[in-house]
Order: C-alpha cells, then sequence, then structure tokens
C-alpha cells in the first residue's frame, strides 16, 4: 500500500515519506541556525562580558546547548543599556542654554575640589555631579513618615510635581496617591507620572488612563525602545524619585504599595528608609528624573533650575544617578570607595547581599584595617534566589570579624551605607548585582556628622532587633541547603 494511504494507529493519515525528509530537513536546518548563532553570540560574550569567569560561563553553553543559552543570552547577557546616553547628552545640551542665566547662582553653593577629601573628591568626578551646599536634609523610617511627608509635601506643589516609582500598585495607598495627583493636577499644577513597566506590570490600564484624563503626563520608562534593546528585559529602572517645584526632592526605598506601609500579613512590619531633602542638591534628583523621562518620551519638560537654599539647614549633599548607561560601573565603584575609606565604621544596610569581587575584597580589607564592619540583611526573604545566594558570600567572610546581622522584627528593605561618624547615604541601590551593573538607581549622600548621627541611631536600633550570624552557621546546615545556596549563587549575574 502506498505511504500516503498508511494510517496511524489513532486512524490519522500517516506523513508520507517526502513530508517526513521535509520535517527532518527543516529541523536540521533550524538546528544549524542555533549553533552557527551560538558561535556568533559566544564572540559577542567573550568581546563584551566583564568578567572572564562570565565570557567563559556563556562562551560554552552558547556553544553547546544553543537552543536555551542564545535567547537567555540576548534576554539577559548583556550589561550595558544601549541609546541612552545619546538621550543624557541631548538633555544635558539642552539645559546648558539655561546655564548662563543659573551658573552664577549655582556656583555659590557648589563645593570646589580643593575642599573636598580624596575620597569624596573621587565622587564628584565619577558622578559628574557637584556637591553643593545650603541643604537640609530629614530621615524618614519606614511607610507611615515617609508617605506623610511625600504627600504634605506634593499638597504644597503651586508649580510641578514629578513622580517615578518602580513599583506603583492600584491598592489603598496607590489610589491615594492617584487621587491625590488628579485633585492637583486640577489646580493647575503640571504632574509628570514615570514607573517601570516590568516593576509596575500589574498597574491596570484604568489607573493610568484615569491619570491621563486629568490631564497628567504619564510614561513608562521603556527600556526595550531601540532596535538594539528591544528583547532586552533585564534592565529595570529601580529608580523611586519625587521632586515638588524644584525645591523638595524625595529619594529612598519605598514603592508605592501598602505592603510598605506594612500591611502585607506575609511580611508585617516592613523596615524601610527614605529621605526628603531641600537645597540646590534637589537639582540633581530633577536631573535624574529628566533624564529619565526624555528617554521615555522624547520630551523635556520646562523646569525651574535655579537652586533654591533650605532656610533650615546647610549640609553638603550630592545625589548619584547610576545606571547601565554610564561609562564606568558607578554603583560598584561608589560602594568600593565607601568601605575603603572607612577609618572607623562601615555600616551597610540592604535587603540582598550579592556584591562583586570588589566589594568583597573591600569588605575583607576593612575587616584587616580594624574597621568596624556591620552588614544588615533580612531574615524573612521576599526573593527566595537572592536570599540562598546571600549564603555563599556570608561563608567566603566568615574567617573574618565582620558581623552580619539578620533582621527579624518583619522584612527589611532599606538601602543605607553610614561611613564613619559624617557620610551617610540612603536610596534605592541594593548590594547585588542588579543594583550595582543593570538597574538605574539613584542615591542621596549627606556628608553632615549630625545627620550621619540620626543614621548611626537608626541603625543602632535596626541591630538590636536583629540575631548575629555565628560564623559556622552557614556550614551546619544540611547538604541539600548548601547545595541550593550554591545553584542559587550561579543565577547571581541576573538576580
Amino acid at each position: 500500500m502506498p505511504d500516503e494511504n498508511l494510517k496511524n494507529a489513532d486512524g490519522g493519515q500517516k506523513p508520507s515519506r517526502p513530508q517526513r525528509r521535509r520535517k527532518t530537513k527543516l529541523i536540521a536546518t533550524l538546528l544549524v541556525i542555533l549553533h552557527i548563532l551560538g558561535v556568533i553570540s559566544s564572540v559577542h560574550a567573550i568581546m563584551s562580558t566583564r568578567t572572564a569567569p562570565g565570557a567563559i560561563a556563556w562562551a560554552v553553553s552558547l556553544n553547546t546547548f544553543p537552543y536555551l543559552a542564545v535567547p537567555a543570552y540576548w534576554i539577559f547577557g548583556r550589561n550595558k543599556f544601549q541609546g541612552y546616553v545619546t538621550a543624557r547628552q541631548l538633555v544635558d545640551e539642552k539645559l546648558v542654554r539655561v546655564a548662563p542665566e543659573t551658573q552664577a547662582h549655582v556656583e555659590q553653593f557648589m563645593i570646589s575640589h580643593e575642599e573636598l577629601t580624596p575620597a569624596l573628591r573621587m565622587v564628584d568626578t565619577l558622578t559628574d555631579m557637584p556637591f553643593t551646599t545650603g541643604n537640609d536634609v530629614e530621615l524618614l523610617i519606614d511607610g507611615d513618615a515617609t508617605f506623610k511627608s511625600i504627600i504634605e509635601g506634593i499638597e504644597t506643589a503651586r508649580m510641578y510635581v514629578l513622580f517615578q516609582f518602580y513599583i506603583i500598585k492600584d491598592d489603598e495607598i496607590g489610589l491615594e496617591i492617584k487621587d491625590l495627583l488628579i485633585r492637583k493636577a486640577g489646580e493647575g499644577v503640571r504632574v509628570l507620572f514615570l514607573y517601570d513597566e516590568i516593576g509596575s506590570s500589574k498597574l491596570p490600564n484604568e489607573y493610568r488612563e484615569e491619570l491621563q484624563k486629568a490631564g497628567i503626563e504619564v510614561s513608562a520608562f521603556n527600556t526595550t525602545q531601540g532596535n538594539r534593546n528591544r528583547f532586552q528585559l533585564n534592565f529595570r529602572n529601580h529608580r523611586k524619585v519625587v521632586v515638588v517645584d524644584g525645591h523638595t526632592a524625595w529619594i529612598g526605598g519605598h514603592n508605592v504599595g501598602d505592603e510598605y506601609l506594612g500591611k502585607d500579613p506575609k511580611f508585617g512590619h516592613w523596615r524601610d528608609t527614605h529621605v526628603r531633602f531641600e537645597g540646590p542638591a534637589v537639582i540633581g534628583a530633577q536631573l535624574s528624573f529628566v533624564e529619565d523621562w526624555y528617554w521615555a518620551t522624547g520630551k523635556s519638560p520646562e523646569l525651574d533650575w535655579l537652586p533654591d537654599p533650605s532656610t533650615t539647614g546647610n549640609r553638603k549633599m550630592l545625589v548619584i544617578p547610576t545606571s547601565p548607561a554610564d561609562a564606568r560601573e558607578t554603583a560598584s565603584l561608589i560602594f568600593i570607595q565607601a568601605i575603603s575609606g572607612a577609618l572607623e565604621r562601615v555600616w551597610i544596610a540592604s535587603p540582598y547581599f550579592v556584591p562583586d569581587e570588589g566589594v568583597l575584597k573591600a569588605l575583607e580589607l576593612a575587616d584587616l584595617r580594624g574597621v568596624d564592619v556591620r552588614i544588615l540583611i533580612p531574615d524573612k526573604p521576599d526573593h527566595m534566589m537572592v536570599y540562598l545566594a546571600a549564603f555563599t558570600f556570608v561563608d567566603e567572610l566568615a574567617n573574618t570579624d565582620i558581623g552580619f546581622y539578620r533582621y527579624t522584627s518583619g522584612f527589611l528593605h532599606q538601602k543605607v551605607v553610614l561611613v564613619d561618624d559624617s557620610i551617610a547615604m540612603v536610596g534605592t541601590t541594593n548590594l547585588d548585582n542588579r543594583s550595582l551593573r543593570l538597574n538605574f538607581e539613584v542615591m542621596a549622600l549627606a556628608v553632615d556628622p549630625p545627620f550621619a548621627g540620626e543614621v548611626a541611631a537608626m541603625l543602632e536600633e535596626d541591630f538590636a532587633h536583629s540575631r548575629k550570624m555565628r560564623p559556622g552557621e552557614y556550614r551546619e546546615k544540611h547538604f541539600w541547603f548548601r547545595f541550593a545556596t550554591r545553584v542559587a549563587r550561579l543565577t547571581a549575574p541576573i538576580l
């Protein structure tokens, strides 16, 4: 009987021999194409991957198992964001036009390099943002204080509100914020609303549409725009920035959601920190927002760029935006410098502890210098892979006197760095590869002993609600737990 009349066991028509040959040829062709793409991608990985181990890992996987490795590489493998540099330059060029009107006013608050310590001079140069005087800063501990301050600040807006968060939800606090912004827009205040489309993926269309109907300008950050970024899901805009009328700003760890007010029964008390500040440093927060807004929309809004000194304080401050579009790995270098420059203590609070080799060595060297090094991390996980991977890094430092504290009174989400008795940073940057290299982040740095004292007191209280890990704690875990932590660590580059 001819092949075309053969029946399958279930009564269906069997493919003919030519059909089977065509199908086999098609599969073989696809496999060859994938292997060719694997070779091409491995060359790209060798030429562009930051570390030798990373380049080796990608090259081996791309050539031996390209079927999964090729799409994974082009989605997760790159660590440089394309196109944002050009957008940032265009914004800066537009701002240069107003520079003659504002330069003299700005210079009276700028701190010259000669007045800065070598460490702070490095930060000034690296970020291309000046330290300024004439600022005041307020520490906002936990969600109630943070959202109360932000809401009161938005209430005072007369010209504009710049509102940017990684996660925005349509729950109780999210609806309160929405109603407030709509009301301010109705009063004639211009509102620019920017969110990350991955972080805020569950934000309903109706929420955004209500804002837009009220005249509010709404945009996702659009990390995937541009031909070279179209398949990239690895970059996130993790910044949380609010600016009112160019004279007051808020930066910190909170997103907009009820859990950040401690209302999630799973996490309970949500331990987080924000700062409110006013003065010339607000210009840095505003510039960070405008560069993101220009990338997302192609528009540069007309804003007030005249620095407005605080009437209540005269603190030295600097806003540090970092991103995968930076020429250097700014966030990682800032952490390394903060740790390396510490003389007496460096205390770091972060929900994730997945540092790179440079940060690990800096921590070890600080310990050898006799610096009081403490790392505050959660005892309760929100991302299991990151939580597990952290154990392996803690184990690497087990032979040091570095104190690892696990916060037990709820979930710890704050991002805070304290150096000696004068330098404190609060913002959005976690101590992991994603924040150090893949995310758009922002930190507020204050050089001010009284403010550093407030941060120290806050962290002392946090340590009191934590348990200090014992040196051999990790090695006492059962084999399968330790195996799971090692597997989790393999994913550290994209965590």
